[in-house]
């Protein structure tokens, strides 16, 4: 598929993925509509002037006459809702902004795009691993239940299933994107793993771990999540595609202490031994994915090693935080 001409409305745009997912998708001649709520100068999208090539509704995922407008007054073709409140903590803190974020924001935008669904040809909508909740069997497979427990996880269980129900009642072209742990250049979340343990070496600091470090997760490099949308978006209203919910995984699963290591030793700072709380609250404790099924049906993998990944992420810290000194 060509994305030349096609027009698409990405929400979240300001965040880690959507910061790389617009400018891949102007490069490749789309016409690039942006959600946006805030306007964060320090966002990768707007620092790098990505944003001045792009159209910008403003707008909030839980104002439905938003969403509205932007599908059908820039005549809207394809869709990634990428848009969320994506911080576990930030979840625990506060659930109902987050709930209405997450889960009011996502039926708004899947009505707005049934309501106009003479235009929309394809809609992508970001779930995760959070929204499996608790498993005694890993890795996670697509067949398996949906069972968030706490805030966030339920906020993506319920948008996981939402998205099924626009595909399965009314036959929308949805498709669902389950990643892991996603990291790279861009990510100004601090309390997650990379980028936090990456400032604190900077700054000659032991980074700080929330849990006791044992959690496994996967770790997925942004540039290969892109290329997973990607793959998505062209393909959303195929059979076998249509429908469906898919892992992307790199498959290399390690605990938190084990990327923190990682970083630190990429960096040339293993000197500095991180710092084990063991406090964390409403985290699961492992969590991976199985990614056949976008292997065998998407013909999709990952390009990036977690070495190699990390050797792409941490330059663009090192400049934006001298940047900032």
């Amino acid at each position: 598929m060509s994305w030349r001409g096609k027009v698409v409305l990405v929400t979240g745009a300001t965040g880690l993925v959507g910061s790389s997912l617009c400018p891949r998708l102007l490069a490749e001649g789309a016409e690039v509509v942006v959600l946006v709520r805030d306007w964060d100068p320090q966002s990768e999208l707007v620092r790098s002037g990505t944003i001045h090539a792009c159209r910008v509704v403003h707008g909030a995922l839980e104002d439905y006459a938003s969403l509205e407008r932007a599908i059908s007054e820039h005549e809207v073709s394809t869709v990634f809702h990428l848009g969320a409140q994506a911080i576990v903590g930030v979840a625990l803190r506060s659930p109902m902004p987050t709930f209405e974020a997450n889960i009011r924001g996502s039926y708004n935008l899947l009505e707005a795009c049934r309501v106009h669904r003479d235009l929309v040809e394809s809609i992508v909508v970001a779930s995760s691993d959070k929204a499996y909740g608790d498993s005694d069997f890993l890795p996670y497979t697509e067949d398996m239940p949906l069972q968030g427990r706490h805030p966030y996880d339920v906020s993506k269980s319920c948008t996981d299933l939402l998205a099924h129900t626009y595909a399965q009642t009314y036959g929308l072209p949805v498709t669902i994107a389950r990643c892991g742990n996603i990291y790279g250049g861009g990510d100004l979340n601090w309390s997650r793993i990379v980028p936090g343990t990456i400032r604190a070496a900077l700054e000659g600091r032991a980074p700080v771990l929330r849990s006791d470090g044992s959690n496994i997760r996967d770790y997925i490099f942004i540039g290969d999540v892109v290329d997973a949308y990607l793959s998505l978006g062209a393909r959303s209203g195929e059979e076998g595609v249509r429908g469906e919910a898919f892992n992307f995984s790199p498959e290399s699963r390690v605990s938190v202490l084990e990327i923190t290591r990682a970083v630190l030793r990429t960096m040339g700072r293993a000197d500095l031994e991180p710092i084990i709380q063991g406090n964390a609250k409403a985290e699961i404790q492992d969590q991976y994915l199985d990614g056949t099924k976008a292997r065998i049906r998407l013909g999709w993998d990952p390009t990036h090693t977690l070495e190699q990944g990390l050797a792409k992420t941490i330059p663009w810290y090192q400049a934006f935080l001298g940047a900032q000194a």
